[in-house]
């Protein structure tokens, strides 16, 4: 990857690729959690254990067997199956892992991941028996050229009971052109005391793994593919899908419409009968029902846009409370706010929230009307259905159905802009004849 970030924390839709895994496993109520990490991985560490994992060190790194191995302290008196997978898998889904564990159920001693992808060059190949069954896998390096032939592959996961996994690991050799001790070995383990063993075929793109800032990018497009794709089956209308970018965890409800280029950061949600409208960002927010949002709009974290409310284009919200019917329809920031119902925002409206040490709050009423071009310097108060007249800096609190303008006296002097313009007529001429 060539990065200081470890690869399981690069992020595909919003979430490390660790999380994907993790969060698919969980949701599938598996009993234990334990993550292998590499020396000095704290941060992989610190991530797998919010996901509820163990976390077992691989010191000595000598192949994928070693760090299987290395998890045995772990599983130190547990009785039941046990998953090994990778780690760089995060299009895995629970439908895969539920069809391998399905294979287990149904009598396999060992149930492995296997597929069918378009270029099987750099793959281990899955050997199988007349039934159909799996006698061994060859690591690419190894292979004969009658093995290369073979189209199916090792993906890379498989299930078994705990007590046989360590048996099998205990008896690894690293007997091998890389001197590594390989974890598809257990296969070959197993088969020697005629377990049965089966490889069953899962989409290959489920199993895609990540070595590259290439790949990384491969497997978003995927990703956002089966995002767009589940929001719309869930009711909502996506005008350009290829330029809606979601986040693992983007919820957005039914009869919901998106304009082109709009992208959700994590921990967004969108209520029912929506508007986006195009070139839109939003990050850590929540948008009620029938609002009307963009263009040009960004709602920050902690921005929640009630019912029925207006943000228009080039509006920015942060930390901030809309209330049901408020409109704020251009150029406007509303920061460490409140927006009482029914109000309106002037176009160039400002909350003045930061004095460069500390944040303040703004609390404007409902039916408040803030006129254009006005500077709210927090903490300031704005009452209900108060007026507060164009192009005005409010610094002190406003009651109740007030109007309060702050704006120097307009001054006018007869025929200056005529004399003006003569002036300068005048001094260009004379530069104009010099040169």
């Amino acid at each position: 990857m060539k990065s200081a970030r470890p690869k399981v924390l690069h992020e595909v839709a919003g979430l490390p690729i660790l999380g994907h895994i993790l969060a698919a496993l969980k949701s599938l109520g598996v009993g234990k959690l334990v993550v292998v990490v590499g020396p000095g991985q704290d941060d992989v560490a610190g991530f797998a254990r919010g996901y509820g994992a163990e976390i077992a060190v691989q010191s000595s790194q000598q192949g994928t067997g070693d760090a299987a191995r290395s998890a045995l302290p772990a599983l130190a008196g547990f009785a039941g199956d046990v998953s090994v997978l990778y780690g760089d898998n995060p299009l895995l889904t629970t439908a895969t892992l539920e069809t391998l564990f399905a294979a287990r159920a149904a009598g396999a001693d060992l149930a492995l991941m296997g597929f069918k992808p378009d270029d099987a060059a750099n793959y281990g190949r899955l050997v199988t028996l007349a039934n159909g069954d799996l006698d061994r896998i060859v690591e690419a390096r190894d292979a004969s050229i009658d093995q290369k032939r073979i189209g199916f592959c090792n993906a890379g996961g498989f299930t078994l009971d705990a007590a046989l996994l360590r048996m099998l690991l205990g008896e690894l050799k690293n007997e091998n052109s890389q001197k590594e001790f390989y974890l598809t070995d257990i296969v070959t383990g197993a088969r020697k005391r005629n377990l049965r063993c089966v490889a069953v075929e899962v989409p290959a793109e489920d199993v895609l793994g990540i070595n590259s800032r290439i790949e990384l990018a491969a497997v978003e497009r995927i990703m956002q593919q089966r995002l767009r794709g589940r929001a719309m089956l869930g009711g909502a209308t996506m005008i350009d899908p290829d330029t809606v970018w979601l986040s693992h965890d983007t919820k957005i409800g039914q009869d919901v419409v998106i304009g082109p280029n709009v992208f959700f950061g994590p921990k967004v949600t969108v209520a029912d009968n929506v508007r986006i409208n195009a070139f839109c960002h939003f990050d850590d927010c929540s948008i009620g029902e029938r609002a009307i949002v963009g263009p040009y709009a960004r709602l920050r974290p902690g921005a929640q846009i009630g019912r029925d409310v207006h943000i228009g284009n080039f509006v920015e919200v942060k930390k901030s409370v809309i209330e049901d019917g408020a409109k704020a329809n251009h150029l406007a920031y509303i920061g460490d706010a409140r927006v009482g119902a029914r109000a309106n925002i002037g176009a160039g409206t400002i909350t003045c929230n930061y004095d460069g040490f500390d944040k303040y709050v703004t609390d404007i009423g409902a039916d408040a009307f803030i006129g254009s071009n006005t500077s709210l310097v927090a903490p300031v108060k704005i009452g209900d259905g108060a007026n507060v007249g164009a192009g005005s800096v409010i610094t002190k609190d406003v009651e109740q159905d007030a109007l309060a303008v702050e704006r120097g006296e307009q001054r006018q002097i007869p025929g200056w802009a005529a004399k003006f313009r003569a002036k300068k007529k005048a001094e260009r001429a004379a530069k104009a004849k010099k040169e």
